[in-house]
């Protein structure tokens, strides 16, 4: 095992980045391991999800494109870490996800709200 790319824990860096991600996304969406479980129709199970949280096991793209799915809040390529390289907060996450569930007019008046907010 190379020490220099792990964590002490044995944990690699980008496996670290990615339950982070997870974590945050999961956390915005205000739901337990066991229902973002549920929400993947138990394609995932909540050890498995726990796991890519606390960076002890490597998502896989398809795992990824499920969580994503789930969540509805981040991309696959977001958890993954090879998005734009942008973290997001979770109040960022949150607004994104309230923005993306809207209609038409609610999308219309979020954009006018931070429009008006970012004037000045």
């Amino acid at each position: 095992m190379n020490r220099a790319a792990n964590t002490p824990q044995g944990r690699s860096e980008p496996s670290r980045s990615i339950g982070q991600r997870l974590r945050a996304a999961r956390h915005a969406r205000g739901i337990s391991l066991q229902a973002l479980s549920d929400l993947t129709g138990g394609r995932l199970s909540k050890s498995r999800i726990s796991n890519y949280e606390q960076g002890i096991r490597r998502l896989s793209v398809e795992a990824a494109k499920v969580l994503a799915e789930a969540l509805g809040n981040v991309s696959a390529a977001y958890l993954l870490c090879v998005d734009d390289g942008e973290t997001k907060s979770p109040d960022e996450m949150q607004l994104l996800q309230r923005y993306r569930a809207a209609d038409a007019d609610g999308k219309a008046e979020i954009m006018g709200l931070a429009e008006q907010r970012c004037a000045g």
